[in-house]
């Protein structure tokens, strides 16, 4: 039905309505089959979308069918002779032998460390890589991997196809993730999703100070505390996740 000759000019772009000003010389189907014209639109808002629904889509198409699994975090900058290494790599294989996946960014340290373990286990070993500087590919000991250019989506695969966090001593990467997943979990985003630090001595610091400070000036509640366990013991730290 044609508009009133007083209404003013709209256009009905699928959910998007356009009056006055706003309303476009074309439609969309002109501009998709016009083949001239520049290609800046593949660098627009709209275009990323598509890029960003991607990236859902693969992760969700290569993770479904993975199991039960744990996201492991921790420093990308731990070498390969160091204890901590050592520890991240046991903890990686005592997850498989507990029937568990091994989820990690994908990096080296920490996360290749697990990857190893878990790898070496017969386990399935998962690598959610991003697009950094300074960081290129998925360690040698990813099965499974997935490089993302977003770290929303990539965030998105570690919370939902784990049963949890481990967080290995780490820095703002690792605490990053450490709080969007207690914050997830405060917030009843996700259920039963428990949070196991490792690492006492690393910890307790962040730890004193939320209850001193964070927790005295109303900003959290006592019970927000109860989603965190620290150990020394990665036995102690996978039994955290038994079915």
């Amino acid at each position: 039905m044609p508009p009133e000759a007083d209404a003013p000019p709209e256009h009905l772009g699928g959910p998007v309505r356009l009056r006055r000003a706003q309303v476009p010389a074309g439609t969309t189907d002109q501009h998709l089959l016009d083949s001239r014209g520049s290609a800046d639109w593949v660098h627009t808002d709209p275009w990323r979308v598509l890029r960003i629904q991607s990236e859902f889509v693969e992760g969700f198409g290569a993770l479904a069918e993975l199991g039960p699994a744990v996201s492991v975090f921790g420093s990308a900058r731990v070498a390969s002779s160091s204890p901590m290494y050592a520890l991240s790599e046991l903890l990686g294989r005592r997850l498989v032998e507990a029937g568990y996946g091994v989820i990690t960014g994908g990096g080296p340290g920490v996360m290749e460390a697990a990857n190893k373990g878990a790898s070496q286990a017969g386990g399935v070993s998962v690598g959610l890589g991003i697009e950094l500087p300074w960081e290129t590919g998925l360690n040698e000991w990813v099965d499974v991997g997935i490089n993302f250019r977003y770290f929303f989506a990539r965030k998105t695969m570690f919370v939902k196809y784990a049963r949890g966090f481990v967080v290995m001593p780490g820095g703002f990467g690792t605490l990053d993730e450490l709080f969007e997943a207690i914050t997830l979990a405060q917030t009843q985003k996700v259920t039963s999703f428990p949070v196991v630090l490792v690492g006492s001595a690393f910890w307790q610091g962040l730890l004193d100070w939320l209850r001193e400070t964070v927790l005295v000036a109303g900003n959290v509640s006592e019970v927000d505390f109860a989603m965190i366990h620290v150990t020394d013991d990665i036995d102690e730290a996978v039994s955290y996740f038994s079915p």
